[in-house]
């Protein structure tokens, strides 16, 4: 099998990335996310047409002249069923709900509210704080299982890929608006685990070589490491990536931001583990000497 010169792309690679990086900060700095009716606050309606013609875009026109605030449909289960998400806070007030029910069976005839819901602001920024809570934990709980499992240059890798895949991947959401909801904190977590999976895989035969071949420098000996995990990388990878996007393209909207956030995830963490997490390792020179005088320590 031909040896692939990843080592050569490590300085191209990480510049673009640290640009990437970057781009992201100042989208999420200035821009902000779109956050959903989980995170925002607002009432949830799951409706059902009497007639499969009616067009998501219909329904969405329908609620977008009622003044409700942000509206959001997503279509799910069967193709007459529709969930509807808008800003508007007053679920509990029977006549507000008649109304939107009369005016939308005006517009594309008879139908039936399954589910009415309300999610007030104290909630939403519960929920919002328990995410950002659940993606903190997470992130220390991977760097205190690769300081443990590791020397601390690999951790400092490990890590630094990590917060690589989860900004840039929240960079895109933020770049193209798209809402962040529950999924979307779920996927995110997702993404944590399967990066440092794949990172830990590589610094493990990474470790194993740089006692096997004690005279070579770690810029090559990273490159070898890479190329002997490579065929397990891209069919996990791959395999990975096919189930994304079976579920992005035949889950129905309602699955569309979840299974995205993972695509990107797998991209971004087979990306990092190559191009973010071992480069590191070469520019703080890790050796043999290393491996051993941490081993003694």
């Amino acid at each position: 099998m031909k040896t692939i010169q990843f080592n050569k792309l490590y300085k191209l690679f990480n510049i673009t990335s640290v640009f990437l990086i970057v781009i992201s900060l100042c989208l999420l700095l200035f821009k902000g996310l779109n956050f959903g009716v989980d995170f925002k606050g607002g009432t949830l309606i799951e409706i059902r047409t009497d007639q499969s013609s009616s067009k998501i875009s219909l329904i969405r026109d329908s609620f977008n002249q009622m003044n409700l605030g942000d509206v959001s449909v997503k279509s799910f289960g069967n193709e007459t069923d529709y969930i509807v998400k808008f800003e508007k806070q007053n679920s509990n007030d029977p006549e507000f709900i008649e109304n939107i029910k009369q005016k939308l069976s005006n517009s594309i005839g008879n139908v039936d509210f399954r589910r009415v819901e309300n999610v007030g602001p104290k909630v939403s920024a519960e929920l919002l704080r328990s995410g950002i809570i659940a993606i903190g934990l997470s992130l220390a709980a991977m760097l205190l299982y690769i300081w443990i499992r590791f020397e601390w240059q690999f951790s400092l890798g490990a890590i630094l890929a990590l917060f690589h895949d989860v900004i840039l991947t929240l960079g895109i959401f933020s770049l193209f608006s798209l809402e962040i909801n529950l999924s979307i904190v779920a996927a995110v977590l997702t993404i944590v685990g399967y990066s440092m999976n794949d990172t830990v895989v590589i610094f493990d035969r990474v470790r194993e070589n740089l006692r096997k071949y004690a005279d070579i420098k770690i810029f090559e000996l990273t490159n070898i490491s890479i190329n002997e995990t490579l065929s397990r990388t891209i069919i996990t990878s791959a395999t990975t990536l096919l189930a994304l996007l079976s579920i992005y393209l035949f889950g129905g909207e309602i699955l569309k931001g979840f299974s995205l956030a993972m695509i990107l995830g797998v991209i971004f963490g087979t990306y990092s583990s190559i191009y973010i997490a071992n480069p590191i390792l070469v520019l703080l020179k890790v050796s043999q000497r290393t491996i051993i005088k941490e081993e003694k320590d």
